[in-house]
């Protein structure tokens, strides 16, 4: 005790009684110091005492992307909602073009004093992207869970879909159709979720470079890609989001081509409405509802003081047959 008021009072720079203050709760100390305090202990990864810890544990950052993927507010609604089971606060932080940046998020959940952050898709994804925002967290044991694969190092625990199964799921649905060339259309070259797919399809079956094509994850993005991939042959497609997906149908039909009947095209997530597009989209449903909970369950363990291991746990996903994929077109 004494070793740790020694470190704290000389890490803020106040005396070993103002930090014995602080520690059980007496008045006669300002609040920034006060918090000053408390982030001290923190960053040099001392539990808080019971009596204080519920300064942070009714608020949790929930970091997303987006929210024009109906992917990311189904995960939002998911995880809020467990959060709001166990008592605890969902603080919703979404990024925009031009707005508020990952990083800037970190620095304002750990000014709130949250108890943890669940990131659902993010920069972590990205193996080239920044990731000292993720280190700062964890440098001040704030408990973390990715959803969605990440780059390695990070050292926190991630709740994924398994992307080489769905992807297996996908081509083997479009080659028992017939189809012989299926290509791919994937986020940027850095995306791990992305390389995952890739991986997994180079052992399934040809794949020439020329059947692969990367975009933002976009309608536009996957208009472009596939509109590639097209000129180049392919009639089987394998999309790594709905919106790629339905970027890939329209490719097709400002060509003149038809879905499913000349161009068969599957998408990722099975994310809301997928079943009320022209034609209803086949897909590869995430497990959105159990990957949540498992997420919200993970943080609840490490907010109350478990250990948990820095490991990925994988969900299986399920190929949801609809109409945009149908038997390839004989030559």
């Amino acid at each position: 005790m004494t070793r740790r008021l020694a470190e704290v009072a000389k890490k803020v720079g106040v005396s070993e009684a103002t930090v014995s203050r602080v520690l059980n709760d007496k008045p006669g100390v300002s609040r920034a110091t006060r918090q000053a305090v408390l982030s001290a202990l923190d960053v040099l990864g001392y539990e808080r005492p019971t009596q204080l810890r519920g300064e942070r544990a009714r608020l949790v950052g929930l970091v997303l992307p987006e929210l024009q993927n109906p992917i990311f507010p189904a995960f939002a609604e998911v995880i809020g909602g467990a959060l709001a089971q166990l008592g605890l606060t969902p603080v919703l932080c979404t990024q925009t073009k031009g707005g508020v940046s990952e990083a800037d998020y970190v620095d304002l959940l750990l000014q709130q004093q949250v108890s943890g952050v669940v990131f659902a898709g993010g920069l972590y994804a990205q193996a080239d992207a920044p990731h000292d925002h993720y280190r700062q967290l964890a440098d001040r044991n704030i408990p973390v869970v990715l959803v969605n694969a990440a780059i390695e190092h990070l050292g926190f625990p991630a709740v994924s879909c398994d992307d080489a199964v769905a992807v297996e799921q996908a081509w083997r649905h479009l080659a028992s159709l017939g189809h012989e060339r299926i290509g791919l259309v994937l986020g940027p070259g850095d995306h791990v979720p992305s390389a995952r797919k890739l991986a997994a399809a180079r052992t399934l079956g040809d794949l020439p470079d020329e059947y692969v094509a990367r975009a933002m994850f976009s309608i536009e993005g996957g208009h472009a890609a596939a509109s590639r991939l097209i000129d180049r042959g392919v009639t089987g497609f394998i999309c790594a989001s709905d919106p790629l997906a339905l970027g890939a149908v329209r490719a097709a039909r400002r060509k003149g081509l038809g879905v499913p009947s000349q161009i068969s095209v599957v998408g990722y997530d099975d994310s809301a409405l997928m079943n009320c597009t022209e034609p209803p989209l086949t897909t590869v449903r995430q497990p959105i509802e159990s990957m949540g909970r498992a997420a919200v369950e993970l943080l609840n363990a490490r907010i109350g003081g478990s250990c948990v291991p820095a490991e990925e746990l994988l969900f299986e996903p399920e190929l949801v047959v609809r109409g945009s994929t149908a038997q390839a077109p004989r030559d």
